[in-house]
């Protein structure tokens, strides 16, 4: 990841051999890691199975949350861009059975149409 990508929230694509190492603990024996972005400290890796959303907490990133959720739970998500003077972009997924969407903040780039690209196969390959 460029250091200035990193520090404006840019998005990045993360290397699956790297991704499938730190996530060795929790994968499934059947799950293989079919692509993961990186966004300063946190992380969306999309499996063949799960999404799995990495959220690094506290000063020092030891405190990690991975919230997974299975392709088919998904019962829509939007993902809206940054414009002009307003450089976040937001990424909602809705899962059946509660009412708040899961809201990921993001910050413009490239990568915000890759992940969006990337949800909507998993999503719609399970369909």
């Amino acid at each position: 990841m460029g250091l200035f990508s990193g520090l404006l929230g840019n998005a990045t694509t993360v290397d699956s051999d790297t991704l499938r190492q730190q996530l060795a603990p929790i994968l499934a024996e059947t799950e293989t890691i079919e692509i993961g972005f990186q966004l300063i400290r946190d992380q969306f890796v999309f499996t063949n199975r799960r999404l799995i959303l990495i959220d690094k907490q506290g000063l020092t990133g030891k405190k990690t949350e991975y919230l997974s959720v299975i392709y088919r739970a998904i019962t829509r998500f939007s993902v809206e861009t940054a414009g002009h003077f307003d450089l976040d972009a937001d990424l909602k997924i809705w899962v059946s059975g509660a009412a708040e969407p899961i809201v990921r903040s993001l910050h413009g780039g490239d990568n915000v149409t890759a992940i969006q690209q990337a949800l909507a196969t998993a999503v719609l390959s399970t369909r």
